[in-house]
């Protein structure tokens, strides 16, 4: 995987004590910790409702000390912010042309020779979707490595990392296990999450 803002030195301690102090002078709160089985993982990044999900995002990882990764739709990576967006942990997924998605990610997963924590927004999208994507849960499937059901609550100005999660191959049943933990969590947007 490509070099980012997290493994970047020195400028990685002041842009955690900068968030560190962004966060509890707006009043949020930081919860759980990164288990020592969660180093390579899947993030799972929910409820996904707004564009400020993202700075929330890396400033939480930050205070974590996660080295994260994260999906965004190809549009945002064109110039002038292709180089910044990498660099701030981005990867460009064409939505349309998404087939080897799954592969890629779960083995650019197994090849890092570091600790990767891959965040994936399962409802794929910031608008109003009926039903979350699969794709994080085959990720974390292919790949061997845990789901971690990190969380972002607008409402009562909470986020941080809570269970972890093994996948177990029953889709259905594991999707209504993962999803009954997002129920009482606020998205900025909570009229446009995909977990009614």
């Amino acid at each position: 995987m490509h070099r980012t803002i997290f493994d970047t030195p020195g400028i990685n301690t002041v842009l955690r004590a900068l968030s560190i102090g962004f966060l509890k002078l707006t009043g949020w709160k930081i919860e759980g910790s990164l288990p020592p089985n969660g180093a390579k993982s899947v993030l799972i990044a929910a409820p996904h409702t707004s564009n400020w999900d993202l700075p929330y995002t890396l400033m939480v990882a930050f205070a974590l000390r996660l080295n994260i990764y994260w999906m965004g739709k190809h549009q945002i990576f064109r110039p002038p912010f292709r180089s910044l967006m990498m660099w701030l942990g981005g990867i460009p997924v064409h939505r349309e042309s998404a087939n080897n998605l799954v592969a890629a990610s779960a083995a650019a997963i197994k090849a890092a020779q570091g600790p990767l924590q891959l965040v994936v927004p399962p409802e794929g999208t910031r608008s109003k979707v009926r039903y979350w994507k699969s794709g994080f849960y085959y990720i974390a499937l292919e790949a061997e490595v845990p789901i971690v059901l990190a969380y972002m609550d607008y409402e009562r100005k909470i986020s941080g990392l809570g269970p972890v999660f093994q996948p177990t191959g029953n889709l259905e049943a594991d999707m209504q296990t993962i999803q009954a933990f997002y129920k009482p969590y606020k998205g900025k947007n909570p009229d446009q999450s995909g977990n009614d």
